[in-house]
């Protein structure tokens, strides 16, 4: 009986270890001593952080902390944007008023979505992947989704070997096969996620090595479409890297995790 639940473990353990293997070879690896050179940095900016630190919806979080913060745009704790001072300083600025609607008000969870998927955002990603700071979205993406297969073959042949042991009830000998022989593909998924650990967790971050030394350095112009303060500063750079958590306005915390 126990044979046909280790058939299916093993098969999800194999393809998935597989599929991982695969993606990981499809693309050069990054270099892990990486170090981002001076025309690398040309044209680093807060957005540019935003998006190494945590992706779209960092920069999506920033614009929009930005435009609150300089009373252009209203964030209730409520879920609701609106749309204070239709005229958008910087493409990104506009983009988000486009997104909101003629009506001037949304969701700001449907704002953050749509947001996030616009070509504005986009660019800086392909960007900042052209050069060598980003993880190409593909990569990223990929990467991710077979760590995910292989964590729940894992997970699935714990299950069925549980499954096993609590309704098949063998006897001891066939209690002690049974673990022997489930111990296969848990030890193939499990090794896999440990090595994967190492080896492929560079593919699954949103800043690719020499990324990750532009945001160790916090290499930041200031240049942020327009005159700010220290205060200003200095809040839009934490939004940058730590995301709406480093906003000290509780009601516009909340309003952004709406």
């Amino acid at each position: 009986m126990w044979l046909l639940l280790l058939i299916p473990a093993c098969l999800a353990a194999v393809l998935s270890c597989l599929r991982l293997v695969r993606v990981a070879a499809a693309f050069a690896p990054f270099p892990h001593d990486a170090v981002a050179r001076p025309e690398q940095l040309a044209g680093v900016g807060l957005y540019e952080t935003a998006y190494l630190a945590g992706g779209p919806t960092r920069v999506v979080d920033l614009v929009l902390v930005l435009m609150a913060g300089r009373g252009r745009l209203h964030l209730a704790h409520t879920g609701w944007t609106t749309v204070v001072d239709p005229q958008g300083r910087s493409r990104l600025e506009r983009a988000l008023i486009g997104s909101v609607g003629r009506e001037g008000q949304c969701r700001t969870a449907r704002l953050r979505t749509d947001l996030a998927g616009h070509p504005t955002v986009r660019e800086i990603g392909e960007r900042l992947a052209a050069a060598g700071l980003a993880t190409p979205e593909p990569v990223r993406a990929n990467t991710t989704a077979a760590l995910r297969h292989v964590r729940h073959a894992f997970l699935s042949g714990l299950l069925l070997l549980v499954a096993t042991l609590l309704l098949g009830t063998p006897g001891a000998g066939d209690a002690g096969a049974a673990l022997a022989w489930f111990s296969l593909p848990l030890i193939l998924t499990g090794g896999t996620l440990l090595m994967a650990r190492v080896d492929v967790r560079p593919y699954t971050r949103w800043a690719a090595p020499a990324g990750l030394e532009v945001l160790d350095a916090a290499a930041l112009p200031r240049q942020y479409g327009g005159p700010v303060d220290d205060a200003e500063r200095e809040l839009l750079t934490a939004v940058a890297m730590a995301g709406p958590q480093a906003v000290p306005d509780a009601r516009l915390r909340a309003a952004l995790r709406h």
